[in-house]
């Protein structure tokens, strides 16, 4: 192999790699696809850099491309955004920017909101809502307030603990009511008896609730966000579409509300993103098996974390999409399963309020 024809193949090769390297960096930036630009003021904008991500849903649909100081101190910082024209559908005059991280400490990226339905489109160069960014420094500072409260409530805890320790004493001695009755064997055993039962209970509770695993491994807050999106019932209309899925085979365990195979709903999504519907209800049942209200809390957990799956990966309108858990059912499968029920426009339904106490 001559010395020429290798020259040339590592040209050839180089070429090929850089053609490549733009084509990426292109695709990356939008810097082939038709876009339109967008601009959102912040109070400060928490160390977001230009070229950063901007999302749309959740996916990368645009990117950040000047921040500019305010001219005066009163003012804010204005940040020029590029987007995919295929937002338009989407983003609103009512739509919102916020500025979120990749974790605590990982990348800054822009998130905008879905606009609703009635509101007018932007339009090229419009400037939307920004909302001031969550600083680590404030999580900091609440911690720190909590701590100290916590603190407080210790040296509470120990000055009744003394307390306590004086009556024991007492009541170890015998002296008053309490201490004859102790001494009273038969009535110290049903006691003794009724306190292990208890403890036992508890102890099955602890190891049993689903839902502290649930919260810490999705991030929720409480119980609470079960109910943000949930109907008090099923509309009176038949659905036009149904997507059935059995609970084993989408969920990691009988007891939990933890996605094992989310590609499973990919149909669903897919079906959703690209049809017109009017309201879309995630409805979860579990099988006769287990306590009936544990039941209830985990088929509403399951219908909440399949309706942020389908807001997360698809395109749609997340103030359609709504859940109810519907507890035991004699009329499913072993384990349970997961309805999507497609309804058509004009379907209404009866939400229940955020204040609502859980079930």
């Amino acid at each position: 192999m001559s010395r020429a024809f290798r020259l040339g193949f590592f040209i050839v090769v180089a070429l090929l790699i850089f053609a490549a390297g733009v084509f990426w960096i292109g695709e990356k930036h939008f810097l082939f696809s038709s876009t339109y630009r967008l601009s959102a003021d912040f109070p400060n904008v928490a160390g977001l850099n230009g070229g950063a991500e901007v999302r749309v849903g959740g996916i990368h649909e645009g990117t950040v491309r000047q921040i500019q100081l305010p001219v005066r101190p009163n003012d804010k910082v204005h940040v020029v955004m590029e987007l995919a024209n295929g937002t338009r559908s989407l983003i609103k005059n009512d739509s919102v920017a916020i500025i979120r991280s990749e974790g605590l400490v990982g990348d800054k990226f822009v998130e905008i909101s879905f606009g609703s339905e009635q509101a007018p489109k932007v339009k090229n160069g419009d400037t939307i809502r920004g909302e001031p960014p969550l600083q680590l420094s404030d999580l900091l500072n609440k911690t720190s307030e909590v701590l100290d409260t916590t603190k407080g409530a210790i040296d509470n805890v120990n000055q009744t603990a003394s307390n306590l320790n004086s009556i024991t004493t007492k009541i170890n001695q015998g002296q008053g009511s309490i201490g004859a009755l102790i001494n009273d064997k038969k009535i110290y055993q049903n006691v003794n008896a009724g306190t292990n039962a208890f403890k036992e209970d508890m102890e099955a509770l602890k190891h049993n609730f689903f839902l502290r695993g649930f919260f810490k491994e999705r991030g929720y807050e409480s119980a609470a966000d079960l109910k943000r999106n949930e109907i008090s019932q099923l509309p009176g209309k038949p659905a036009e579409k149904k997507f059935d899925y059995e609970a084993k085979k989408i969920f990691d365990k009988p007891d939990t509300a933890k996605l094992k195979n989310d590609r499973t709903l990919k149909d669903a999504g897919d079906f959703l993103q690209n049809n017109r519907f009017g309201v879309v209800v995630v409805a979860a049942y579990t099988d006769m098996k287990g306590d009936t209200r544990q039941d209830r809390l985990l088929t509403e957990a399951r219908a909440l974390v399949v309706r942020d799956y389908l807001v997360k990966n698809f395109k749609l309108e997340d103030t359609r999409i709504k859940t109810i858990g519907l507890g035991k059912s004699d009329k499913v499968a072993d384990g349970g399963s997961v309805e999507i029920l497609v309804y058509p426009e004009g379907t209404t339904t009866a939400q229940i309020p955020n204040s609502a106490p859980p079930r």
